[in-house]
């Protein structure tokens, strides 16, 4: 009689893992929607919240099937402002006006280290 641990106990084992991790990653995303929701009051917050906890499974299942459209766009809407704050930040990082750059040129040609025909060139591909 062998006691020891088979290849199915492990495959079993590893398939509950994976449907427990899962399990949290639902839960986490359905909590993390109803605190994110602006469209919901205190209260009905504190009622989701409590029947999520309370009733784990019915709640997170009527949960995806009452307001799962909303978490979908609540999920849009947080994407569309990563990728505006990233760009916004893009653009104050990357932008250096006009000015700015003459200014450095003119200054690197008085020290010397730009000829006439180099600053004319440089000051060129700025302005045209």
């Amino acid at each position: 009689m062998d006691n020891g641990i088979g290849f199915f106990d492990i495959v079993w084992s590893i398939f509950w893992l994976f449907l427990m991790v899962a399990w949290f990653w639902v839960m986490i995303s359905v909590v993390a929607d109803v605190f994110r929701s602006k469209d919901l009051s205190g209260f009905a917050k504190a009622v989701w919240i409590a029947f999520v906890i309370l009733i784990p499974w019915l709640g997170v299942l009527a949960y995806l099937i009452v307001r799962g459209d909303k978490m979908h766009e609540h999920n849009v809407q947080a994407m569309n402002d990563i990728e505006q704050a990233q760009k916004d930040y893009i653009r104050s990082v990357a932008s250096v006006s006009a000015a700015d750059e003459l200014e450095r040129l003119s200054a690197l040609k008085e020290k010397g280290v730009l000829t006439e025909e180099e600053f004319a060139s440089q000051k060129a591909k700025i302005l045209g």
